[in-house]
């Protein structure tokens, strides 16, 4: 296994189980659920293939659903923004496309990049998380005010966690 891996188990094991342990008992009146677990789906390699990223979606939301008591909601958002990650890479790649063998980074790709994509990869997330959990159109502005609050709160401890992690 090379250190690109290692690391990158690393990160996905401190992202569950601070997701679990932590940030699953937060909750502001209702609106606000941050959701970073998304992270670990999101800083699977460029070229890895689809049906290993689908599993690995798969895999995480199953853990999300038996640690929160949520069955198949985690899993559907997480297999979701797989499904959508290489279409949404494909959308915000580079000028000069993506680099061979690298791991999608803030510190190689800017600010920028890095904002636009963890933007919609959470929204996606959180889109289809929220209208399952609903599973009904009458709340659908509320619903959809959860998913803006809490994509936004997501996205800031996504940048956190981000620069955190590049940090030398």
């Amino acid at each position: 296994m090379n250190r690109g891996a290692i690391r990158f188990l690393l990160t996905a094991v401190i992202l569950l189980l601070g997701q679990v342990l932590i940030l699953n008992n937060i909750q502001f009146s209702g609106f606000i659920n941050p959701y970073i677990y998304v992270m670990i789906i999101m800083l699977l390699p460029l070229e890895m293939a689809q049906w290993t990223v689908l599993l690995i979606s798969f895999a995480v939301g199953l853990i999300m659903d038996s640690s929160a008591g949520t069955p198949g909601m985690h899993t559907s958002a997480t297999v979701l923004a797989g499904f959508v990650r290489p279409y949404l890479l494909s959308y915000v790649s580079p000028s000069d496309g993506y680099e061979q063998g690298e791991w999608p980074s803030m510190a190689i790709y800017g600010v920028r990049w890095f904002a636009t994509y963890a933007l919609w990869m959470l929204f996606i997330h959180h889109l289809a998380f929220f209208f399952i959990e609903v599973f009904k159109i009458q709340d659908f502005f509320r619903t959809l005010l959860r998913v803006i609050f809490s994509t936004a709160f997501s996205f800031i401890f996504v940048v956190v966690a981000e620069y955190y992690r590049r940090a030398k």
